[in-house]
């Protein structure tokens, strides 16, 4: 009867473990929690980027994906010809996802200036058909706004740099068009 009594207890803990675990709610962040963004999905695929930069032509390749369980949209862009004839090719990978925690996007915008400038963070909000990105560099804020044109079926990005003065100056603009 001890026996039987012990099996029906821990048979019943048991049962009552699991079905608490599979009606846990899904934390607000992890693997469970997926990272779909109708905006952003829009800006997956292949694109040709073209604008300027710092007042100079630009003419990049940019793709972007989903990566690391849909956590995060990888951007990579890639200069076609460098402005200057001595310029090493600018190159970036940005990975852009969400922290649901803080209910803002985080980006980990990475390239060819190295690890000094990668280090901080750019985190934005939505409005409409755009995220605005603000990183605060050492050196003075620096914003990145990412505008999907739907009519057009483009992308739109505007860059500006806080200058000494403490005015906000035009950085780069520039626009991402479909590539086939």
């Amino acid at each position: 009867m001890r026996r039987l009594r012990r099996t029906v207890i821990l048979t019943t803990l048991c049962l009552s473990g699991m079905l608490w675990a599979q009606n846990a709610p899904v934390p607000l962040d992890g693997p469970k929690r997926i990272f779909h963004d109708d905006l952003l999905e829009q800006l997956a695929g292949k694109w040709r980027l073209s604008g300027t930069i710092m007042g100079r032509n630009a003419e990049h390749d940019v793709q972007a994906e989903w990566v690391l369980n849909h956590q995060f949209l990888r951007v990579h862009e890639k200069e076609i010809v460098p402005a200057k004839t001595d310029a090493v090719p600018y190159e970036a990978i940005v990975m852009i996802g969400y922290d649901n925690a803080s209910e803002r996007y985080v980006a980990h915008w990475m390239d060819v200036y190295g690890g000094r400038v990668s280090e901080t963070l750019g985190y934005g909000r939505r409005a409409q058909d755009a995220v605005e990105f603000v990183f605060e560099y050492p050196d003075g804020p620096f914003r990145t706004t990412f505008r999907w044109l739907p009519d057009k079926k483009q992308w739109q990005w505007l860059m500006k740099t806080k200058n000494a003065s403490g005015i906000w100056a035009d950085f780069g603009s520039m626009t991402l068009f479909p590539v086939q």
